[in-house]
């Protein structure tokens, strides 16, 4: 079971107990964060935004770390223009607690399973009605 979840612009393919470092978000260390999920997969795959409204992806926030040094230098020939400036990205490390699917995702496998049950019964009242025809011969 996983999920996409879409944060700081970029998305990521997170599964319960991962961590990872995601753009930095304004909550305090230890505290919980909701992801917003895009796509969700388990026995099935759900998408659409009404079967996303039941599923959340819950994560703890570990540490706000920032990313190595970056150097960006300038540089025009013949005229002596020289610049370097560095930058370093603010960052978040969280970890995913859980992930749950309530709602139409529960709903829909046992949707099927009913389907399911219903078409056995249908198979066996047909199986019945054969033999009373065969038995009627």
């Amino acid at each position: 079971m996983y999920a996409i979840v879409k944060t700081g612009g970029k998305q990521y393919r997170v599964e319960r107990g991962m961590r990872l470092l995601i753009e930095r978000l304004p909550v305090e260390e230890g505290a919980d964060v909701v992801l917003e999920p895009i796509l969700f997969r388990s026995e099935e795959t759900i998408f659409d935004k009404d079967g996303l409204a039941g599923v959340k992806v819950t994560a703890r926030v570990l540490a706000h770390p920032r990313g190595e040094k970056l150097r960006v230098f300038k540089f025009k020939p013949k005229r002596g223009y020289k610049r370097r400036t560095g930058h370093r990205q603010e960052l978040t490390q969280i970890e995913v607690t859980e992930i749950t699917a309530g709602g139409k995702a529960a709903g829909k496998p046992a949707a099927k399973a009913v389907r399911a049950k219903q078409a056995d019964a249908t198979g066996e009242t047909a199986t019945a009605t054969k033999e009373k025809a065969s038995d009627g011969s």
